[in-house]
């Protein structure tokens, strides 16, 4: 049976200051913690309702019921199993390839879903302002469907870092010039904008090329969600 106090720091990962203040965040689903597990991030405790169906090092799981772990997590139908691990540290930027900034996006699946796509497209590194959600939130997690291990997500004052940039920095912006019509660099910084009023007038001046996906449908429809937003253009800079 596990003690009150492991259910009650497990329950309060689920707010960013005490992720922040334990270092530690947590997962659910098999595959989520197989993956974290298989990228080497340093494990706190995993629970599971049945240990023996867990392809992981036995030496921090632990049985509970579903009951416990109900407790413990943010899910309605719990899928089984809960893994705590320690925030890792992130690594040195690498400015030999693109990588991509957020200007306060806030919608935690939106973020999930971008963390997926960089690491579907080779991205090593997400910069993040300040305002944006969370990469640790359960939410986002459960998005990345085990992609945070293989992404590095920055929490910067983006305005700082975007102006002491020496590579090109692209924008996504109604206004801009088709993406298909742009010619983009081997290496650059790719910025994409908060869901309801995109990338902000500070940021906006510190941009290199404004780009746009061009809209060949219906021109009631007033813009692309954020993530697919990305989609696209990741597709373009990786197409070369």
């Amino acid at each position: 049976m596990l003690v009150k106090s492991q259910i009650k720091l497990t329950r309060s990962l689920q707010q960013k200051k005490y992720r922040n203040q334990h270092g530690l965040f947590f997962v659910e689903g098999k595959k989520t913690v197989q993956e974290l597990f298989a990228a080497n991030l340093k494990p706190h405790k995993v629970y599971c309702l049945d240990s023996k169906k867990l392809d992981v090092s036995a030496a921090k799981v632990e049985q509970v019921t579903l009951t416990e772990l109900r407790q413990m997590s943010y899910l309605k139908n719990p899928p089984g199993v809960l893994a705590v691990f320690h925030i890792p540290k992130k690594t040195i930027l690498n400015y030999s390839d693109w990588m991509v900034a957020l200007d306060d996006v806030r919608d935690p699946g939106n973020m999930g879903t971008i963390i997926r796509l960089c690491d579907w497209f080779g991205i090593s590194h997400i910069i993040c302002s300040k305002s944006t959600v969370d990469c640790y939130n359960p939410k986002v997690l459960q998005a990345t469907m085990g992609s945070i291990a293989r992404v590095n997500v920055h929490y910067v004052d983006l305005n700082d870092f975007l102006r002491k940039s020496e590579i090109p920095i692209y924008g996504a912006f109604m206004d801009g010039v088709s993406v298909y019509e742009t010619k983009l660099s081997k290496k650059g910084i790719l910025v994409m904008g908060n869901e309801a009023h995109g990338i902000s007038n500070e940021v906006r001046t510190l941009i290199s090329q404004e780009m746009c996906i061009p809209q060949f449908g219906n021109k009631t429809t007033e813009s692309l969600n954020v993530a697919t937003a990305t989609a696209i253009l990741l597709n373009e800079v990786r197409r070369g």
